[in-house]
């Protein structure tokens, strides 16, 4: 079964929502993150894995998983871009936590329409190889390699930060000098940063953050990236209330051993259980 380690329950009141989004129209180099989806369920089986993270949160008892399904995109772009904005705001509607898997990235964009709704400020924690600010890409405006353009653009985001970058051109920098978010490239990280957010925050995770020994099942090797424990040692330490997250970007073509999916299933359960951690150590105060 794919479950996400037994957290999964069958009930239409739930606190996280897990969504699919089998998009990958808009990649610019090899398809296959379309995959994404059903290659991160499969590797979450609860016949492998416990429910526990590592910071003491079950989620099989301490909250509640859902699993919605996939969007459907075959129709293609724009229509499926309308029905990723619409699923996600049906998931906020009822006050819960959306959990993207892509799919990839250019879904980041309609996911953070819909959050915009209802987040006022709003600020994006996003992990990547590529800061994916590009005005155009090939003549796209909404490829993959462009969505936090347009994010900011909008004024979708407060504040974005962006982590693992190692692969910037000049126009991406310039872009994010121009709407003030903060880049931290992998070249400045000897020490892993412990961030912290005022607005609430949602955490967009391209798995080529991953360094390809870490992360081979994606569409760009990318080397010169956080481990899976650096990444998952900047989700533990965030100061930050988070309120849904994307991970993106698992090619399942090309991820023959699945250890690309099965770190995108640590991450997912790793920042769920960041979520309910900060929730309760609130309560307790």
């Amino acid at each position: 079964m794919s479950d996400f380690g037994g957290s999964v329950k069958s009930s239409g009141d739930y606190e996280f929502a897990i969504l699919g989004v089998p998009f990958d129209e808009k990649s610019s180099f090899l398809r296959g993150a379309a995959s994404g989806p059903s290659a991160v369920r499969m590797a979450s089986t609860g016949a492998a894995i416990n429910p526990w993270t590592e910071l003491g949160v079950n989620l099989a008892e301490e909250t509640t998983v859902a699993d919605l399904g996939d969007i459907d995109v075959s129709e293609g772009f724009p229509p499926a871009f309308q029905r990723i904005t619409e699923g996600v705001a049906g998931i906020l509607k009822k006050k819960a936590f959306p959990v993207i898997i892509g799919g990839d990235h250019s879904i980041s964009y309609p996911v953070v329409r819909a959050l915009s709704q209802f987040y006022k400020p709003l600020d994006i924690l996003h992990f990547d190889a590529h800061p994916d600010l590009y005005e155009e890409y090939e003549g796209d405006r909404f490829s993959h390699a462009c969505p936090f353009a347009r994010i900011l653009e909008e004024g979708l985001v407060d504040n974005l930060v962006q982590v693992g970058i190692r692969a910037a051109v000049g126009a991406n920098r310039a872009l994010a000098e121009k709407y003030g978010s903060t880049m931290i490239e992998m070249k400045d990280m000897d020490k892993i940063p412990k961030l912290g957010f005022l607005n609430p925050l949602y955490v967009s995770v391209d798995i080529d953050v991953l360094d390809p020994a870490f992360a081979p099942g994606v569409s760009h090797h990318e080397p010169g990236g956080l481990s899976t424990r650096e990444l998952i040692h900047v989700i533990h330490g965030l100061s930050a209330r988070i309120i849904g997250m994307d991970l993106v970007e698992v090619n399942g073509e090309r991820d023959a051993s699945g250890i690309t999916a099965a770190a995108g299933v640590k991450i997912i359960m790793e920042v769920m259980g960041k979520a309910v951690f900060s929730r309760r150590k609130k309560e307790e105060s």
